[in-house]
């Protein structure tokens, strides 16, 4: 059933690890510049708990582009776990602390695509990938 996923092109593969990576390392930098221009809480509307969790992110996204552009499982790993988990702090700060809706939030819609995309192609990249 899943003999399809093996015969993914090794171009395929290096290219989807390359611009998942990058995207990747964009939102790193983001929670970066966050860091140094606000400190451990960014965001003055979120909780405590929130903000560490995308003050957090600036490690662990940068660990998951490095991994990710060095070809390795983890980084594929990593990605999945902190795409679902972003999501879902977003979609709880939209939806829980702002009261806003996705169709006003244009940052959550291409958060959802992009997590979507990552946690879909993982499965077919994977397997490629090194230990």
């Amino acid at each position: 059933m899943t003999e399809w996923m093996h015969r993914a092109p090794r171009w395929v593969v290096i290219s989807v690890c390359a611009i998942a990576g990058v995207l990747i390392f964009v939102g790193a930098l983001t929670h970066i510049t966050d860091l140094l221009s606000h400190g451990l809480h960014p965001y003055d509307w979120g909780p405590g708990w929130l903000n560490l969790y995308w003050s957090s992110l600036a490690l662990f996204d940068t660990l998951a582009a490095a991994l990710l552009i060095r070809g390795k499982r983890r980084g594929a790993d990593l990605a999945c776990a902190i795409m679902a988990t972003d999501l879902a702090a977003n979609w709880y700060a939209i939806y829980g602390i702002q009261h806003s809706s996705l169709a006003a939030q244009p940052g959550l819609q291409r958060l959802a695509v992009f997590a979507a995309l990552v946690v879909v192609a993982a499965p077919f990249i994977r397997r490629h990938l090194t230990n």
